[in-house]
């Protein structure tokens, strides 16, 4: 026989709310890799302790996908979606693709930093390096032209 409901209010007893809250939060994790086993649902569960500790969840897709295709579905972009479909989805895939480019540049100028190289295959390296001498020839030219000038 099962417990009647619980009132809803704060637990004053720190010990108590502790073990409540680890309760609480191994079903919620539990019910929500139910959900997407059994419905086949993406699932992105995150959970804040009171010390700010971080639980979460998320099924196949990645967290930062899922939370992605959230921002892009946000409560403003659904009044989009009843006027016009078809924008929102565009808005959605050019949002996407801006998304990779940042990336790429963000990786390339890590790369230009000397950074994350151990990644790179040894062609790649190659050409980084090419890469940057044109860079350095360039400013090396240009200091001697403005060396010039202020003479």
């Amino acid at each position: 026989m099962g417990r009647g409901r619980v009132q809803l209010k704060r637990i004053e007893n720190k010990i108590n709310r502790q073990v409540t809250f680890s309760k609480r939060r191994s079903g919620l994790l539990k019910k929500a890799h139910e959900i997407s086993v059994l419905c086949d649902a993406e699932v992105a569960l995150i959970v804040f302790s009171t010390k700010g500790k971080l639980y979460e969840y998320s099924t196949n897709a990645s967290m930062e996908k899922i939370l992605e295709r959230y921002q892009c579905y946000s409560y403003a972009e659904r009044a989009l979606v009843e006027e016009d479909p078809k924008s929102q989805g565009r808005w959605c895939h050019d949002y996407g693709e801006l998304r990779s480019k940042v990336e790429a540049l963000q990786k390339s100028q890590r790369h230009l930093m000397g950074e994350q190289l151990e990644s790179l295959t040894f062609k790649e390296l190659q050409q980084l390096e090419l890469h940057l001498d044109g860079a350095l020839r360039h400013i090396r030219s240009r200091r001697v032209n403005q060396s010039f000038s202020f003479h």
